[in-house]
């Protein structure tokens, strides 16, 4: 296991040179200069302005979304947004197809050509095992669970919307995972915001991972507990916070936290890093604080069998005092849960706002999960799980080494699915989405609010059902592109500031007391 654990520990965060941090500095610098120039020539009647407007009869009102973020909408993100929301007219597996569409007031509005782009290589979804497919004898079992329960429920589970197969699959997660109990929900964001406010509150004390998801981080805001951020994967950072909540205890009263919960992801979506479990395990027995761990990119994804981080570093789930995850990547489907003990799980379904009030899981939905987690798990007679399991980290494995033997930065962890490629400028970032649309690659492109302002990046997520063939053209066209394109980041940036005019862009150049 020692080896095993410093293998999987070793997560690669290269820095970038002096130089591009200071072009992407200017860059943005640049852009913002541009897009208050560009705010007064809409003040003054100059530029026609296509965002919104107060009403006329309102305009002593306080405007009801004026800021920043407002700002950074209008004037950058509007130049770019062809990038992202891209139609997708098929289903979404290793390829997809795409609706062609165009602009002619650079982003504030779209049209449709009416032609479709065929065959762009996903690599974007959170496809890992493939289980989203439509292959007819994969799905039998779901199609007979549609013409049986129908498509919805419409009711909550505590009313008449509690269905066999919702405790069919309740049972089958806990099997799963390797713990006594668990708990499903409609939505993989809400497991998180609606059932964190349950779990801790005013005089407790939460401890999250600075990388966390946003909907940890609304389900933490959203409880009233008390959160203090530690630097990510960082044990000393986080035993350092431990030690002073038990010797401080709460601001002014000095009294002791009610709880302590520590939160943090198995496999982090944008650094694509793996969390250092044992060792936050160990942290958190060593001073009586629970911990609550996202596998919503780990389940089914990494493990010799799928079962997650805690089958990776050999762990016992028993450690874990609150397991969730979701079915909306592995698996194909949608929803979420939360696992362990079994009063863990009777009291969320009682408190849990997620579980008293929202409408039950989809019959299909419950179905999908179960035939994928089945498949997995190898109780439908065949292989075909454990292969495809094999199959997403050889893919992983080589699309990394590939990536590096190239020289490109790319951050996270060799078991990672998710492989993020530093492009830092964010010219370079608005070009290379543009470019490999054109080569027929569809990525995720991503930049500051959501990373930091000096690492945006590409970021690509691996399938099992990606085959080497695709993975080699990816590779080839994104060496092709960033090594020979002759746009520098000041000149893509023209894209974000030039005056409005009638011309069309087309995607197709693209602690101790009870935890409940």
């Amino acid at each position: 296991m020692g080896h095993i654990t410093c293998t999987v520990y070793f997560s690669s965060f290269e820095q970038a040179p002096m130089y591009v941090a200071v072009m992407t500095y200017l860059g943005f610098g640049i852009v913002t200069l541009f897009g208050y120039l560009r705010d007064f020539l809409r003040a003054v009647g100059l530029e026609k302005c296509h965002v919104a407007q107060e009403r006329v009869e309102q305009k002593d009102f306080i405007p009801l979304y004026q800021d920043f973020e407002n700002f950074y909408t209008r004037n950058l993100y509007m130049r770019v947004r062809d990038n992202w929301n891209r139609p997708v007219c098929s289903l979404p597996g290793p390829v997809f197809d795409l609706m062609e569409r165009v602009s002619d007031d650079y982003n504030w509005t779209f049209r449709l050509t009416g032609r479709t782009i065929h065959n762009v290589i996903n690599m974007g979804s959170y496809n890992y095992l493939g289980f989203a497919e439509n292959n007819a004898d994969f799905l039998k079992t779901v199609a007979e669970k549609t013409q049986h329960y129908g498509v919805g429920v419409c009711s909550t589970r505590k009313e008449i919307g509690n269905l066999s197969i919702h405790e069919e699959l309740e049972q089958l997660v806990a099997n799963f995972i390797g713990v006594e109990s668990s708990m499903i929900f409609g939505m993989g964001f809400a497991t998180n915001s609606m059932n964190i406010p349950a779990l801790v509150g005013k005089g407790c004390l939460i401890l999250s991972d600075e990388l966390n998801h946003t909907s940890l981080i609304l389900g933490a805001r959203l409880s009233g507990a008390t959160i203090r951020v530690f630097k990510h994967n960082n044990m000393h950072s986080l035993e350092k916070m431990l030690r002073e909540a038990i010797c401080s205890g709460q601001p002014r009263t000095h009294r002791p936290w009610r709880k302590i919960l520590i939160m943090v992801e198995g496999v982090y979506s944008m650094e694509g890093s793996v969390v250092r479990l044992p060792e936050i395990i160990a942290l958190k027995k060593k001073y009586k604080a629970y911990l609550y761990l996202d596998e919503a990119h780990s389940i089914g994804a990494v493990g010799p069998t799928g079962r997650g981080v805690t089958e990776l570093f050999d762990v016992d789930p028993a450690d874990v005092d609150v397991m969730m995850g979701t079915f909306t990547k592995s698996f194909g489907a949608a929803g979420g849960y939360i696992a362990g003990k079994k009063e863990l799980v009777e009291y969320l379904r009682s408190h849990s706002h997620s579980a008293v009030y929202a409408s039950a899981m989809s019959p299909p939905v419950t179905e999908q999960i179960i035939r994928a987690m089945k498949c997995i798990m190898g109780k439908d007679g065949s292989t075909e799980g454990i292969r495809r399991i094999r199959q997403l980290a050889e893919n992983t494995r080589y699309f990394r080494a590939r990536l590096k033997e190239m020289g490109f930065i790319i951050y996270g962890n060799n078991d990672s699915p998710v492989v993020p490629i530093l492009l830092y400028m964010p010219g370079k970032v608005v070009a290379f989405a543009r470019e490999m649309l054109t080569r027929k690659i569809g990525v995720v492109v991503v930049g500051f609010p959501a990373t930091a302002i000096t690492e945006a990046r590409a970021r690509f997520c691996l399938s099992a059902a990606h085959t080497r063939d695709m993975l080699n053209q990816v590779h080839t066209q994104t060496h092709t592109h960033t090594h020979t394109a002759k746009l520098t980041n000041i000149s893509v940036l023209v894209e974000y500031f030039s005056p409005e005019q009638n011309t069309q862009h087309s995607e197709s150049c693209f602690h101790s007391a009870p935890l409940v």
